[in-house]
Order: C-alpha cells, then sequence, then structure tokens
C-alpha cells in the first residue's frame, strides 16, 4: 500500500506524527481555539509539513461529515507486514490476534486499540472479507494504529498451520468453546483468532485452532461484540503474563 490516506481526530494525527508517519499536508478549521491543535500546527511546521486554513465546510467535506474536531491530514497509507517476517523474529513469549472476517471498520479499529494496550505483538487480517484499514478505523484505534504491526494474509487457516509451527498456541474464541477463558493459561506464546460480527469463527478455521474458549455471560444474551470480547481475553493474557513478571521478579 503506497496511495495517500485521510486521517482527522486530535490523537490520531497527533500520533500519526509522532510515530513518524509520512505526512503531507494538514488542514485546520478556520478559528479554532485548542491548545492541542496549536501544538500539531507548531510540530508540523517544526517537520516541514505543509499546514493550512479552511473553513470548517471544507473539512466536513473531507471527512464527509465524520467528527473530525477541526483537524484532517493526508499521510502515507499503512504498509502491511509480512506473517514470515514476523515469526522468524518475534520474542517468545508472543501474544498475536488473527481476525476471521471482521468487516466493520469501528470493531476492526476498536480491536487494534485494544491489542496495542494489552501488549499484542502484530494482528493478523485476510485479505477478503476483512475491513480495511480505513480512516474510520483508524479513528477508532485512537492512534494505535501507528505502532500495532499489521500483518494481511491471502488465507487464515494456512496462516494459523505457520503460527503453530512457529511455536504459538491457537485459541478460538467461541460461544460453543469447552473452556472458559478465565481458566487457560496464556503464558506461552499465544495467538486469538476471533471470528466474524454476528457469525463467529468459521467452522473450517475453528477446526485449525488448538482449543476453543468462551467467555461465560450472565442473562439471556449469548454472545458480547467482538471488540468487546477481544478486550476481555486480551487484558486476561496480559494479567495473567504481569503477574507472572511480578512472580519472577521477587523471586530474584
Amino acid at each position: 500500500m503506497h496511495n495517500n490516506q485521510t486521517l482527522w481526530g486530535i490523537h490520531t494525527v497527533s500520533e500519526a506524527i509522532r510515530a513518524g508517519r509520512k505526512v503531507t499536508r494538514i488542514v485546520i478549521a478556520r478559528g479554532i481555539k485548542n491548545p492541542k491543535i496549536h501544538e500539531i500546527v507548531e510540530k508540523a511546521r517544526t517537520e516541514g509539513i505543509l499546514v493550512e486554513f479552511e473553513p470548517r465546510r471544507v473539512l466536513d467535506q473531507l471527512t464527509h461529515d465524520s467528527t473530525h474536531q477541526g483537524i484532517v491530514a493526508t499521510v502515507e497509507a499503512m504498509t502491511y507486514r509480512r506473517l514470515e517476517e514476523f515469526l522468524s523474529g518475534f520474542s517468545d513469549p508472543g501474544l498475536l490476534v488473527v481476525l476471521d472476517g471482521i468487516e466493520d471498520p469501528h470493531n476492526l479499529g476498536a480491536i487494534i486499540r485494544s491489542s496495542y494496550a494489552a501488549g499484542v505483538d502484530a494482528l493478523v487480517v485476510s485479505e477478503r472479507r476483512s475491513a480495511p484499514l480505513s480512516e474510520t478505523a483508524a479513528k477508532a484505534a485512537a492512534g494505535a494504529l501507528e505502532y500495532l504491526p499489521i500483518i494481511r494474509v491471502k488465507n487464515i487457516n494456512r496462516s494459523l498451520v505457520a503460527i503453530k509451527k512457529a511455536g504459538f498456541w491457537v485459541f478460538g474464541l467461541d460461544e460453543r468453546g469447552s473452556q472458559n477463558y478465565d481458566r487457560v493459561d496464556f503464558l506461552t506464546s499465544t495467538a486469538f483468532v476471533l471470528g466474524a460480527e454476528g457469525k463467529g469463527l468459521r467452522q473450517l478455521t475453528a477446526k485449525h485452532c488448538d482449543s476453543l474458549i468462551r467467555i461465560p455471560l450472565i442473562g439471556h444474551i449469548s454472545s458480547l461484540n467482538v471488540s468487546v470480547s477481544a478486550g476481555v481475553v486480551l487484558f486476561e493474557a496480559a494479567k495473567q503474563r504481569r503477574h507472572s513478571h511480578q512472580r519472577i521478579s521477587k523471586k530474584r
């Protein structure tokens, strides 16, 4: 991917600049008075980025009437990582998230945000049946997209085979799972597989998982939003690893 992309929102644009993404142009709504936007403008000018001031309606047009907070940027589009490259150089124990057909960009962005916050090493998406790394996904990710490596693959199931060969234990999150997520050990290299909104894991994908885990729910609903489910299991893994590290440190 080498095309330009439009980003908007104070935090999203700020993190793009901070992370070193190539930013070619920033548009600011005329008359806006926001200290954080002022900081972005000063930083952009220091780095030689073109800054323009336009009526708010221009920003509304650029973002298709999205909530842009008075700032829009044109940046170089994200570059995907290669799975083989990642698997040859990850630090054990690794933590991966594999998305099998997430098509809502808001969910994709929210999962990226939770993944980065929980210490995930990379996120794997498929070329087909997957939401793109769009402006909407970037806004929902709230800057995390600048730091979390994204791997795009042609075939999820073949990729799961490669991930397992590299030493990962693959857990599919599914309401039909036989184990509760908080009763499983995630201290070794772990990959969580999440299925499509409303559909869950495809049958073939579930077969490629080492184990299916579930989130026990109280009440009459049978499942959570996929981005919420991702956050639940990821922070369980993060908690286990943090506590394990603390125990090892105390022994030393």
